[in-house]
């Protein structure tokens, strides 16, 4: 992986005990409108760790490809990446 590693391991860590948060919250009965606020912010974090592990693989992986002349598997890595994120 070419991202920071350090920096995804971190918001990744975070969302996990943000994660582990939601299940007391559930476990306590609390409301509904809390865990559903702590659930979006989990999804933020997750999403920004997604890119930036999609920014470092188009700067390394992807741009290495276009390099050697061969582009066409990661671009179509990409192309089904976009159609997921879409959905």
């Amino acid at each position: 992986m070419k991202a920071d590693r350090a920096q995804v391991n971190r918001l990744l860590k975070t969302a996990r005990g943000q994660i582990d948060g939601i299940l007391r919250m559930i476990e306590e009965d609390r409301y509904c409108i809390d865990i559903s606020t702590q659930v979006l912010a989990t999804v933020s974090i997750l999403k920004k760790a997604n890119r930036l592990v999609i920014k470092a693989h188009m700067e390394g992986c992807v741009r290495e490809a276009l390099a050697s002349g061969d582009p066409d598997e990661k671009l179509a890595e990409l192309e089904t990446l976009l159609d997921k994120l879409a959905k």
